[in-house]
C-alpha cells in the first residue's frame, strides 16, 4: 500500500512541477496560500443574474436573434436531456473505464502536454488541498476510444472534455479570433463572471500585486478582483454577469465577453469554440479563411490563460488549439438537446481555437 502511495505521489509531484515550473519543486508552494480553508466555494456565495431559456421552446432562428446575434450570454436548461452522459460520467465509472488511460491536466514550458492517469488524476481530485489545483482539458479524450465518453456528439462539433476538483478553473479571458463558446456542465458547479466587450482590460485583469505567483488563476481572480467590482466605485456599465452553473446546464458565451470560472465542487463538463463568422469567410475569401484554419490560437493570443488550472471555458492548450468551424450557428439548444451525448463521440477536427473551462 505504501509502494502504491509513493507511486501516486511521484507521479502528482512530476504533474505539478512540469505543469507549474514556477511555483518549483516544494509541496508547500501549492497551498501557501491555504484557501482549502479560507476561500469560501457555497453556492450562496454567487450572485446569479443571468437570463435562462428552455431548449426545448426555443427555435434555432429564436435563439440567433436574441442571443447569438446581439452578443447575449444565457445559460440553457434541457439541452442535455437526451446525453448518456448524466448516467456515465461520475468518478466510480470514469475510473472504472479509463483507469489507466492518460489524460492532459496541463503543459509544461515548452508548450508539451502534461499527463496523468485517470486514477491518479480521480484519486489527486479527492485529495488535494492545492490552492489552484490541476485540470483535465483534453480534446484527444485521454488516449482511448472516445466512443464511451461522447457517444454520438453532433459530428460538427470539435468538444473538450473537462474535469476539475473545488478551486480549480479558468482565469479572466477572452476567446480568441472572436469564436463564441458553449460550456454544458454534466456534474457539479461552476461559478462565472462575464464582462461585456468594452470593458477595459486594466480594470478585469489582475495588478501586479494580486496572488503572487497565482496571479492569473481564476481563485486568485475572485479574492483580488471580484471585490472590486461589488464596490460602489465600480463602473456600472461594466456590472459582472454572474452565473452559478448547476447541473445540467449549458452556458453559452458570446465572442468578445471577458469571462473567468472558478469550479465550486468536483465538476465534469464538455465545451467547445465555435466561429460563425468563418462561414461567410470560406465563401468569400477562401484564401484567409485557409490561413484561419492553420492559426494557432495560443502563439498569437497571450490574454488566454495559460496556467495548469485554466482552461478556457472554452478554449484549448497552447499546443493543440481547435475550434469547431461551423458553418452557421447550428447548435442550437434544440440540436445539441439532441446530440445523445453518451460521454463524448470522436469528431473530425479542423485546426483552430483554444483551451480550459
Amino acid at each position: 500500500m505504501s509502494s502504491k502511495r509513493s507511486k501516486y505521489e511521484r507521479r502528482i509531484r512530476s504533474a505539478k512541477l512540469k505543469a507549474r515550473s514556477e511555483l518549483g519543486d516544494s509541496p508547500h508552494s501549492w497551498y501557501s496560500c491555504k484557501y482549502a480553508d479560507n476561500f469560501n466555494l457555497s453556492l450562496s456565495t454567487v450572485h446569479d443574474c443571468c437570463p435562462r431559456i428552455d431548449a426545448c421552446k426555443v427555435a434555432y432562428e429564436e435563439f440567433v436573434a436574441e442571443y447569438e446575434h446581439p452578443y447575449q450570454p444565457v445559460v440553457i436548461h434541457n439541452a442535455q436531456t437526451d446525453w448518456k452522459a448524466g448516467e456515465n460520467w461520475t468518478l466510480k465509472l470514469l475510473d472504472k473505464k479509463y483507469h489507466n488511460e492518460r489524460f492532459k491536466c496541463g503543459e509544461d514550458d515548452k508548450g508539451c502536454p502534461v499527463k496523468l492517469k485517470m486514477k491518479y488524476f480521480i484519486r489527486y481530485m479527492k485529495e488535494n488541498e492545492d490552492d489552484s489545483p490541476l485540470y483535465i482539458f483534453d480534446a484527444n479524450y485521454g488516449e482511448a476510444s472516445a466512443t464511451y465518453l461522447f457517444g454520438l456528439l453532433l459530428i460538427a462539433f470539435k468538444a473538450w472534455f473537462v474535469m476539475g476538483p473545488p478551486r480549480s478553473g479558468t482565469g479572466i479571458h477572452i476567446d480568441p479570433l472572436g469564436t463564441s463558446a458553449w460550456n454544458a456542465l454534466v456534474r457539479g458547479y461552476k461559478r462565472w463572471c462575464l464582462f461585456p466587450p468594452r470593458t477595459p482590460k486594466e480594470l478585469v485583469k489582475p495588478k501586479p500585486s494580486d496572488g503572487g505567483k497565482n496571479r492569473n488563476e481564476a481563485i486568485s481572480w475572485f479574492v483580488y478582483v471580484y471585490p472590486r467590482t461589488q464596490a460602489s466605485d465600480w463602473p456600472t456599465e461594466y456590472a459582472p454577469l454572474e452565473i452559478l452553473q448547476c447541473p445540467g446546464e449549458t452556458v453559452f458565451v458570446p465572442g468578445g465577453w471577458w469571462h473567468v470560472v472558478l469550479n465550486l465542487t468536483n465538476t465534469i463538463a464538455v465545451t467547445q469554440n465555435f466561429c460563425r463568422w468563418l462561414a461567410a469567410l470560406r465563401i468569400n475569401r477562401p484564401d484567409l479563411a485557409k490561413i484561419a484554419d492553420n492559426i494557432n490560437l495560443s502563439e498569437h493570443f497571450p490574454d488566454v490563460p495559460s496556467s495548469s488550472s485554466s482552461s478556457c471555458s472554452s478554449s484549448s492548450s497552447r499546443s493543440s488549439s481547435y475550434c469547431s468551424t461551423c458553418t452557421s450557428t447550428n447548435q442550437s439548444p434544440e440540436k445539441m438537446r439532441q446530440s445523445n451525448t453518451s460521454g463524448l463521440h470522436s469528431v473530425s477536427r479542423s485546426p483552430t481555437p483554444k483551451r480550459r473551462r
